[in-house]
């Protein structure tokens, strides 16, 4: 069915709230019209959709099997619009921000009860994916991506920190060894692999050394944070594990990767308040902790 032959929004609008009520004085209450007009919206939604949507009581309505059907659908439909209508009434207030899974877990989580109190007005809304993003389809405002400074030119680009990988396990798994390792005595250690494929550049490998495979960052410092094994990840990742001791840098060596980690945005003339001031944020956050670990 087009949009040019649905039922006119009175009728529906009539029809969802005798739903909810079963009852058209009820239903007149609501919407501000008389009991009769209401009925008479509902007769004409029932003419033009060719079934009954009610059995009339004595004292009531009663929905039919299709009524009811009906009903689950049209009042989605009304939800839809008032979910979209209240957005667009208070765009300033809302914020989508696309990061990448590790990134969401190790350094935005960690930060929200921060961003709520520095921006108590702002309502976030945070997606995880590598993928990226586009702004249009996806509806986003802001997104962090590793890149290598390369965006389309109608993307603005801020550096917030560079990705340096560095070696670290649980202490329990390393204890007795001397630290720091010789690069070489790595590769004695199970070493936890994420979809990055780091330790065959790190270690200077023709191939890809064995261990366990994860498919996210996160993952992989999760099995080192239980002993498993040694994994490769950026510092920003870790750095709050190294202070409280939760993990150790197994060597001085470091991996300076091609790409960082960027936050991006459509380029336009002016933002709406209140992703201008996520973005503000992420950068003094993110670019000041960097600045802190270096």
């Amino acid at each position: 069915m087009s949009r040019r032959t649905l039922p006119p929004l009175n009728a529906l609008r009539a029809f969802e709230v005798s739903g909810r009520y079963l009852n058209f004085r009820a239903a007149s209450e609501e919407l501000g019209v008389t009991q009769g007009a209401v009925a008479q919206q509902v007769r004409l939604l029932e003419d033009r959709l060719g079934l009954a949507l009610f059995t009339r009581l004595p004292r009531g309505l009663a929905l039919t099997s299709a009524g009811a059907t009906y009903l689950a659908a049209v009042s989605r439909a009304f939800d839809g619009l008032q979910e979209a209508t209240e957005e667009l009434a208070s765009p300033s207030a809302h914020v989508t921000l696309s990061v990448p899974p590790t990134f969401a877990v190790r350094l935005l989580m960690p930060r929200l009860p921060q961003l709520a109190s520095n921006l108590p007005e702002v309502s976030l809304r945070t997606i995880a994916s590598e993928a990226l993003a586009d702004f249009d389809r996806d509806g986003v405002d802001l997104a962090v991506r590793l890149g290598e400074g390369r965006f389309a030119s109608g993307l603005e680009a801020r550096l917030l920190f560079r990705q340096e990988l560095i070696p670290v396990a649980s202490p329990h798994l390393v204890a007795g060894l001397s630290l720091p390792l010789v690069p070489a005595a790595l590769g004695r250690l199970p070493l936890l692999h994420d979809a990055h494929d780091h330790w065959r550049v790190f270690l200077g490998l023709a191939r890809k050394p064995g261990g366990a495979e994860f498919n996210q960052t996160a993952l992989a410092l999760e099995a080192a944070l239980a002993g498993q094994g040694a994994a490769l990840a950026c510092r920003a990742f870790v750095e709050a594990d190294l202070a409280a001791g939760r993990l150790v840098q197994l060597c001085d060596t470091s991996l300076t990767g091609a790409a960082q980690y960027y936050l991006v945005r459509k380029r336009r003339a002016v933002h709406p308040a209140a992703a201008e001031a996520v973005w503000r944020w992420c950068c003094e956050t993110y670019a000041a902790a960097a600045e802190v670990a270096a």
